[in-house]
Protein backbone atom coordinates (compact mmCIF):
# COMPACT_ATOMS: atom_id res chain seq x y z
CA UNK A 1 0.00 0.00 0.00
CA UNK A 2 2.85 2.38 0.94
CA UNK A 3 0.49 5.23 1.83
CA UNK A 4 2.05 7.65 4.30
CA UNK A 5 0.20 8.78 7.44
CA UNK A 6 0.91 11.93 9.46
CA UNK A 7 -0.69 12.14 12.93
CA UNK A 8 -0.89 15.43 14.81
CA UNK A 9 -1.69 15.04 18.53
CA UNK A 10 -3.32 17.62 20.80
CA UNK A 11 -4.06 17.34 24.51
CA UNK A 12 -3.27 14.92 27.29
CA UNK A 13 -1.20 11.75 27.70
CA UNK A 14 -4.32 9.72 26.88
CA UNK A 15 -4.34 11.30 23.44
CA UNK A 16 -0.63 10.59 23.03
CA UNK A 17 -1.33 6.92 23.70
CA UNK A 18 -4.35 6.96 21.38
CA UNK A 19 -2.16 8.31 18.57
CA UNK A 20 0.30 5.47 19.18
CA UNK A 21 -2.58 2.99 19.02
CA UNK A 22 -3.78 4.49 15.73
CA UNK A 23 -0.23 4.38 14.33
CA UNK A 24 0.18 0.79 15.47
CA UNK A 25 -2.98 -0.54 13.83
CA UNK A 26 -2.24 1.35 10.59
CA UNK A 27 1.34 0.06 10.47
CA UNK A 28 -0.05 -3.49 10.77
CA UNK A 29 -2.28 -2.68 7.79
CA UNK A 30 0.68 -1.72 5.58
CA UNK A 31 0.80 2.05 5.99
CA UNK A 32 3.90 4.08 6.80
CA UNK A 33 4.16 6.79 9.45
CA UNK A 34 5.83 10.09 8.59
CA UNK A 35 6.77 13.09 10.73
CA UNK A 36 6.29 15.47 7.78
CA UNK A 37 2.73 16.52 6.95
CA UNK A 38 3.69 17.63 3.44
CA UNK A 39 4.89 14.08 2.63
CA UNK A 40 1.70 12.44 3.88
CA UNK A 41 -1.13 11.04 1.80
CA UNK A 42 -3.35 10.94 4.89
CA UNK A 43 -3.35 13.52 7.72
CA UNK A 44 -5.02 12.71 11.05
CA UNK A 45 -5.70 15.25 13.78
CA UNK A 46 -6.12 13.58 17.20
CA UNK A 47 -7.93 16.27 19.14
CA UNK A 48 -8.79 17.61 22.59
CA UNK A 49 -12.02 19.31 23.71
CA UNK A 50 -11.16 20.10 27.32
CA UNK A 51 -10.49 23.78 26.56
CA UNK A 52 -11.64 26.17 23.85
CA UNK A 53 -8.08 27.20 23.03
CA UNK A 54 -7.18 23.62 22.06
CA UNK A 55 -10.17 23.42 19.70
CA UNK A 56 -9.41 26.79 18.10
CA UNK A 57 -5.89 25.60 17.31
CA UNK A 58 -7.23 22.49 15.55
CA UNK A 59 -9.71 24.43 13.41
CA UNK A 60 -6.95 26.80 12.39
CA UNK A 61 -4.50 24.03 11.48
CA UNK A 62 -7.10 22.04 9.53
CA UNK A 63 -7.73 25.08 7.35
CA UNK A 64 -4.14 24.97 6.07
CA UNK A 65 -4.74 21.70 4.24
CA UNK A 66 -6.19 21.83 0.75
CA UNK A 67 -7.80 19.10 -1.32
CA UNK A 68 -5.56 16.25 -2.41
CA UNK A 69 -4.88 14.62 0.94
CA UNK A 70 -7.28 12.45 2.91
CA UNK A 71 -7.93 14.43 6.08
CA UNK A 72 -9.32 12.99 9.31
CA UNK A 73 -10.36 14.41 12.66
CA UNK A 74 -10.39 11.92 15.54
CA UNK A 75 -10.59 12.04 19.33
CA UNK A 76 -12.61 14.25 21.65
CA UNK A 77 -13.56 16.94 19.14
CA UNK A 78 -14.86 14.24 16.81
CA UNK A 79 -17.29 13.03 19.46
CA UNK A 80 -18.11 16.58 20.53
CA UNK A 81 -19.08 17.82 17.05
CA UNK A 82 -19.69 14.58 15.08
CA UNK A 83 -21.00 15.26 11.53
CA UNK A 84 -21.07 19.01 12.22
CA UNK A 85 -17.29 18.92 11.70
CA UNK A 86 -17.94 18.78 7.95
CA UNK A 87 -19.88 22.05 8.10
CA UNK A 88 -17.02 23.83 9.89
CA UNK A 89 -14.25 22.13 7.88
CA UNK A 90 -15.47 20.85 4.48
CA UNK A 91 -11.99 19.54 3.64
CA UNK A 92 -12.24 16.88 6.38
CA UNK A 93 -13.01 13.42 4.96
CA UNK A 94 -13.66 11.38 8.11
CA UNK A 95 -14.51 11.88 11.76
CA UNK A 96 -13.83 9.18 14.37
CA UNK A 97 -14.57 9.30 18.10
CA UNK A 98 -12.24 8.00 20.86
CA UNK A 99 -14.09 4.69 21.18
CA UNK A 100 -14.10 4.06 17.42
CA UNK A 101 -10.41 4.33 16.53
CA UNK A 102 -10.20 0.61 15.73
CA UNK A 103 -12.39 1.34 12.66
CA UNK A 104 -9.87 3.68 11.05
CA UNK A 105 -8.14 1.06 8.82
CA UNK A 106 -11.50 0.05 7.29
CA UNK A 107 -12.41 3.70 6.75
CA UNK A 108 -9.06 4.28 5.03
CA UNK A 109 -9.74 1.49 2.54
CA UNK A 110 -13.09 3.01 1.59
CA UNK A 111 -11.72 6.53 1.17
CA UNK A 112 -8.63 5.45 -0.76
CA UNK A 113 -10.83 3.42 -3.13
CA UNK A 114 -13.10 6.41 -3.61
CA UNK A 115 -10.17 8.69 -4.36
CA UNK A 116 -9.04 6.23 -7.04
CA UNK A 117 -12.50 6.26 -8.56
CA UNK A 118 -12.87 2.48 -8.35
CA UNK A 119 -15.99 2.55 -6.20
CA UNK A 120 -19.19 4.17 -7.52
CA UNK A 121 -20.57 6.57 -4.93
CA UNK A 122 -23.24 8.74 -6.45
CA UNK A 123 -24.48 10.10 -9.74
CA UNK A 124 -22.49 13.34 -9.64
CA UNK A 125 -18.72 13.34 -10.24
CA UNK A 126 -18.54 16.15 -7.69
CA UNK A 127 -20.07 14.10 -4.90
CA UNK A 128 -17.67 13.74 -1.97
CA UNK A 129 -18.02 10.90 0.54
CA UNK A 130 -17.88 11.76 4.21
CA UNK A 131 -17.60 9.12 6.93
CA UNK A 132 -18.17 9.53 10.65
CA UNK A 133 -18.05 6.93 13.40
CA UNK A 134 -18.68 8.40 16.85
CA UNK A 135 -21.10 6.09 18.65
CA UNK A 136 -18.77 3.33 19.84
CA UNK A 137 -18.81 2.31 23.49
CA UNK A 138 -15.81 0.02 24.01
CA UNK A 139 -12.53 -0.63 22.26
CA UNK A 140 -11.31 -4.10 21.27
CA UNK A 141 -8.43 -5.20 23.50
CA UNK A 142 -6.11 -6.12 20.63
CA UNK A 143 -5.54 -2.49 19.60
CA UNK A 144 -3.34 -2.07 22.70
CA UNK A 145 -0.99 -4.88 21.65
CA UNK A 146 0.52 -3.74 18.33
CA UNK A 147 3.92 -3.16 19.92
CA UNK A 148 4.17 0.42 18.66
CA UNK A 149 5.36 3.15 21.05
CA UNK A 150 6.63 6.58 20.06
CA UNK A 151 9.07 6.70 22.97
CA UNK A 152 11.54 3.83 23.22
CA UNK A 153 12.19 4.34 26.95
CA UNK A 154 8.74 5.14 28.42
CA UNK A 155 5.33 3.76 27.50
CA UNK A 156 1.85 4.94 28.40
CA UNK A 157 -0.50 2.11 29.40
CA UNK A 158 -4.24 2.76 29.66
CA UNK A 159 -5.84 1.05 32.67
CA UNK A 160 -9.30 2.59 32.33
CA UNK A 161 -11.25 4.50 29.71
CA UNK A 162 -13.87 7.21 30.14
CA UNK A 163 -15.08 8.87 33.33
CA UNK A 164 -18.25 8.86 35.44
CA UNK A 165 -17.44 11.69 37.86
CA UNK A 166 -19.42 14.30 35.88
CA UNK A 167 -17.56 17.35 37.16
CA UNK A 168 -19.75 20.21 35.99
CA UNK A 169 -17.04 21.92 33.88
CA UNK A 170 -15.71 18.77 32.19
CA UNK A 171 -16.66 17.37 28.78
CA UNK A 172 -14.74 14.09 29.21
CA UNK A 173 -17.76 11.92 30.26
CA UNK A 174 -19.55 13.02 27.08
CA UNK A 175 -16.65 12.59 24.64
CA UNK A 176 -15.07 9.46 26.18
CA UNK A 177 -18.08 7.82 27.77
CA UNK A 178 -18.67 6.24 31.15
CA UNK A 179 -15.83 4.70 33.15
CA UNK A 180 -14.65 1.27 31.93
CA UNK A 181 -11.76 -0.70 33.41
CA UNK A 182 -9.47 -2.98 31.42
CA UNK A 183 -8.79 -6.48 32.68
CA UNK A 184 -5.72 -6.34 34.92
CA UNK A 185 -4.34 -9.41 33.15
CA UNK A 186 -4.37 -7.53 29.83
CA UNK A 187 -2.70 -4.52 31.48
CA UNK A 188 0.10 -6.68 32.91
CA UNK A 189 0.46 -8.45 29.55
CA UNK A 190 0.85 -5.10 27.74
CA UNK A 191 3.47 -3.88 30.20
CA UNK A 192 5.46 -7.11 29.84
CA UNK A 193 5.28 -6.76 26.05
CA UNK A 194 6.67 -3.21 26.34
CA UNK A 195 9.46 -4.37 28.65
CA UNK A 196 10.35 -7.10 26.13
CA UNK A 197 10.83 -4.30 23.58
CA UNK A 198 13.37 -2.64 25.88
CA UNK A 199 11.04 -0.09 27.48
CA UNK A 200 11.84 0.20 31.19
CA UNK A 201 9.52 3.04 32.32
CA UNK A 202 5.71 2.95 32.37
CA UNK A 203 2.97 5.48 33.11
CA UNK A 204 -0.45 4.08 33.99
CA UNK A 205 -3.23 6.22 32.50
CA UNK A 206 -6.84 6.86 33.44
CA UNK A 207 -9.15 9.82 33.98
CA UNK A 208 -9.35 8.62 37.59
CA UNK A 209 -6.86 5.82 38.22
CA UNK A 210 -7.76 5.52 41.92
CA UNK A 211 -11.19 4.14 41.09
CA UNK A 212 -9.72 1.19 39.16
CA UNK A 213 -11.16 -2.19 40.06
CA UNK A 214 -11.46 -5.38 38.04
CA UNK A 215 -12.75 -8.48 39.81
CA UNK A 216 -10.69 -8.71 43.03
CA UNK A 217 -7.95 -6.33 41.89
CA UNK A 218 -8.23 -2.68 42.93
CA UNK A 219 -5.77 0.08 42.11
CA UNK A 220 -3.49 -0.59 45.08
CA UNK A 221 -3.29 -4.28 44.16
CA UNK A 222 -2.64 -3.33 40.54
CA UNK A 223 0.38 -1.18 41.38
CA UNK A 224 1.74 -4.01 43.53
CA UNK A 225 1.44 -6.34 40.52
CA UNK A 226 3.12 -3.80 38.25
CA UNK A 227 5.92 -3.27 40.76
CA UNK A 228 6.70 -6.99 40.56
CA UNK A 229 7.24 -7.09 36.78
CA UNK A 230 10.76 -8.22 36.01
CA UNK A 231 12.75 -5.79 33.86
CA UNK A 232 10.61 -2.77 34.72
CA UNK A 233 12.70 -0.05 36.36
CA UNK A 234 10.19 2.73 37.08
CA UNK A 235 6.49 3.47 36.82
CA UNK A 236 4.07 6.25 37.70
CA UNK A 237 0.37 7.04 37.26
CA UNK A 238 -2.03 9.86 36.36
CA UNK A 239 -4.59 11.16 37.21
CA UNK A 240 -5.97 10.84 40.74
CA UNK A 241 -9.24 12.24 42.07
CA UNK A 242 -9.09 13.46 45.70
CA UNK A 243 -12.42 11.88 46.65
CA UNK A 244 -11.15 8.42 45.65
CA UNK A 245 -7.66 8.71 47.17
CA UNK A 246 -7.34 6.52 50.31
CA UNK A 247 -4.49 6.82 52.77
CA UNK A 248 -3.66 3.20 51.97
CA UNK A 249 -2.56 4.40 48.55
CA UNK A 250 0.12 6.58 50.14
CA UNK A 251 1.41 3.62 52.13
CA UNK A 252 1.52 1.55 48.95
CA UNK A 253 3.39 4.33 47.16
CA UNK A 254 5.96 4.46 49.94
CA UNK A 255 6.40 0.66 49.89
CA UNK A 256 6.75 0.02 46.12
CA UNK A 257 10.39 0.56 45.20
CA UNK A 258 9.80 1.04 41.45
CA UNK A 259 6.92 3.47 41.86
CA UNK A 260 7.89 7.10 41.31
CA UNK A 261 7.06 9.23 44.35
CA UNK A 262 4.86 11.60 42.40
CA UNK A 263 1.17 12.41 42.79
CA UNK A 264 -0.91 14.59 40.48
CA UNK A 265 -3.95 15.53 42.56
CA UNK A 266 -6.17 18.15 40.89
CA UNK A 267 -7.79 20.50 43.39
CA UNK A 268 -9.44 22.84 40.81
CA UNK A 269 -10.54 25.36 43.48
CA UNK A 270 -9.89 26.21 47.12
CA UNK A 271 -13.43 27.47 47.69
CA UNK A 272 -15.99 25.10 49.18
CA UNK A 273 -18.78 26.93 47.37
CA UNK A 274 -17.09 26.60 43.98
CA UNK A 275 -16.08 22.98 44.65
CA UNK A 276 -19.73 22.18 45.24
CA UNK A 277 -20.75 23.90 42.00
CA UNK A 278 -18.02 21.93 40.22
CA UNK A 279 -19.46 18.68 41.66
CA UNK A 280 -16.06 17.65 43.02
CA UNK A 281 -17.44 15.84 46.12
CA UNK A 282 -14.80 16.98 48.61
CA UNK A 283 -14.16 20.06 50.73
CA UNK A 284 -11.22 22.40 51.09
CA UNK A 285 -10.37 20.85 54.48
CA UNK A 286 -10.54 17.32 53.08
CA UNK A 287 -8.06 18.23 50.36
CA UNK A 288 -5.67 19.99 52.74
CA UNK A 289 -5.70 17.00 55.11
CA UNK A 290 -5.09 14.64 52.19
CA UNK A 291 -2.13 16.67 50.94
CA UNK A 292 -0.66 16.83 54.43
CA UNK A 293 -1.00 13.06 54.87
CA UNK A 294 0.66 12.43 51.51
CA UNK A 295 3.62 14.62 52.45
CA UNK A 296 4.03 12.81 55.76
CA UNK A 297 3.74 9.28 54.40
CA UNK A 298 5.58 9.48 51.08
CA UNK A 299 9.17 10.62 51.37
CA UNK A 300 11.04 12.50 48.62
CA UNK A 301 7.64 13.20 47.16
CA UNK A 302 6.34 15.52 44.48
CA UNK A 303 2.80 16.90 44.50
CA UNK A 304 1.23 18.70 41.53
CA UNK A 305 -2.27 19.91 40.77
CA UNK A 306 -4.75 21.50 38.33
CA UNK A 307 -6.53 24.78 39.06
CA UNK A 308 -9.37 26.59 37.27
CA UNK A 309 -9.86 30.31 37.85
CA UNK A 310 -12.90 32.30 36.80
CA UNK A 311 -15.48 29.52 37.16
CA UNK A 312 -19.03 30.95 36.90
CA UNK A 313 -19.98 33.06 39.94
CA UNK A 314 -16.43 32.90 41.38
CA UNK A 315 -16.05 35.93 43.65
CA UNK A 316 -12.88 37.58 44.87
CA UNK A 317 -13.34 35.74 48.17
CA UNK A 318 -13.60 32.40 46.34
CA UNK A 319 -10.46 33.22 44.42
CA UNK A 320 -8.60 34.18 47.59
CA UNK A 321 -9.50 30.78 49.06
CA UNK A 322 -7.80 29.16 46.06
CA UNK A 323 -4.79 31.48 46.25
CA UNK A 324 -4.36 30.78 49.95
CA UNK A 325 -4.66 27.02 49.42
CA UNK A 326 -1.86 27.12 46.83
CA UNK A 327 0.25 29.12 49.24
CA UNK A 328 -0.42 26.65 52.05
CA UNK A 329 0.10 23.38 50.17
CA UNK A 330 3.15 24.58 48.21
CA UNK A 331 2.72 22.37 45.16
CA UNK A 332 5.83 21.43 43.25
CA UNK A 333 4.00 22.50 40.11
CA UNK A 334 0.49 23.49 39.06
CA UNK A 335 -1.37 23.65 35.77
CA UNK A 336 -3.50 26.78 35.98
CA UNK A 337 -6.35 27.41 33.54
CA UNK A 338 -8.87 30.12 32.86
CA UNK A 339 -12.39 28.71 32.75
CA UNK A 340 -13.92 28.35 29.32
CA UNK A 341 -17.45 27.12 28.68
CA UNK A 342 -17.62 23.59 27.26
CA UNK A 343 -20.72 22.27 25.48
CA UNK A 344 -22.40 19.15 26.88
CA UNK A 345 -21.44 20.08 30.46
CA UNK A 346 -23.63 21.12 33.41
CA UNK A 347 -21.67 24.36 33.74
CA UNK A 348 -22.67 25.30 30.19
CA UNK A 349 -26.11 26.09 31.63
CA UNK A 350 -24.54 28.63 33.98
CA UNK A 351 -23.77 32.22 33.01
CA UNK A 352 -20.05 32.67 32.32
CA UNK A 353 -20.09 35.88 34.34
CA UNK A 354 -16.45 36.41 35.32
CA UNK A 355 -15.01 38.99 32.87
CA UNK A 356 -12.09 37.95 30.68
CA UNK A 357 -9.72 40.54 32.13
CA UNK A 358 -10.59 39.36 35.66
CA UNK A 359 -9.86 35.76 34.70
CA UNK A 360 -6.52 36.89 33.32
CA UNK A 361 -5.71 38.82 36.50
CA UNK A 362 -6.50 35.86 38.75
CA UNK A 363 -4.62 33.50 36.44
CA UNK A 364 -1.51 35.68 36.59
CA UNK A 365 -1.64 36.05 40.37
CA UNK A 366 -1.70 32.29 40.99
CA UNK A 367 0.79 31.64 38.20
CA UNK A 368 3.25 34.11 39.73
CA UNK A 369 2.73 32.59 43.18
CA UNK A 370 3.31 29.07 41.88
CA UNK A 371 6.48 30.16 40.07
CA UNK A 372 7.86 31.46 43.37
CA UNK A 373 6.93 28.22 45.13
CA UNK A 374 8.29 26.01 42.33
CA UNK A 375 11.57 27.88 42.25
CA UNK A 376 11.87 27.39 45.99
CA UNK A 377 11.12 23.68 45.59
CA UNK A 378 13.79 23.40 42.91
CA UNK A 379 16.31 25.06 45.19
CA UNK A 380 15.37 22.71 48.03
CA UNK A 381 15.74 19.62 45.82
CA UNK A 382 19.13 20.73 44.50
Amino acid sequence: MNKKIYIRTFGCQMNVRDSEVIAGILLKDGYKITDESNEADIVIFNTCSVRQHAEDKVWSDIGRFKNGKILGLVGCMAKNYQEKVFERAPNVDFVVGPSDIDKIPAIMKILISDKKGTVPFGDSPFFERKIWETDGVTRPEDIYHTGYYGDKERAYVVISEGCSNNCSYCVVPFVRGALRHRNYKDIIKEIKEAVDLGITKITLLGQNVNSYIYEEVNFIKLIELVNGIRGLKEFSFVTSHPKDTPLDLFKAMADQDKLKKYLHLPVQSGSDRILKLMNRDYSRKFYLDLAQSYRKMVKKDALTTDIIVGFPTETEEDFQDTYNLVNEVEFNAAFIFKYSLRPHTDAARMVDDVPKDEKERRHKLILDLQKEISNGKKNDLS
